[in-house]
């Protein structure tokens, strides 16, 4: 039997002179909401290029919604066999 399972991420970025903020979204099958936030600072010397100051505030906030999403995993595998998991840092 297949199943289809899908997560939609939200992102929405705000832009404030040299400071770019990501904030991310995400809303799992079973209800449960994270959120988490990434920011980015152009140096004063660097060109002034949104799109890779986003791509770096948006990669932070993904990679904080991936440590919550592992945490939660983790809990979830305490819970069901009574023993601590640990995570494995690649």
């Amino acid at each position: 039997m297949n199943t289809l399972v899908g997560w939609h991420v939200e992102m929405e970025f705000r832009e404030e002179g040299d400071r770019t903020r990501a904030a991310a979204m995400v809303r799992l099958g079973d209800g449960t909401e994270f959120r988490a936030h990434g920011n980015a600072s152009r140096h004063p010397s660097d060109p002034d290029q949104l799109r890779v100051g986003e791509e770096i505030a948006g990669a932070r906030a993904l990679m904080d919604l991936a440590s919550q999403l592992l945490q939660k995993a983790h809990a979830e595998i305490d819970d069901a066999s009574g023993r601590s998991s640990y995570p494995i840092n690649r």
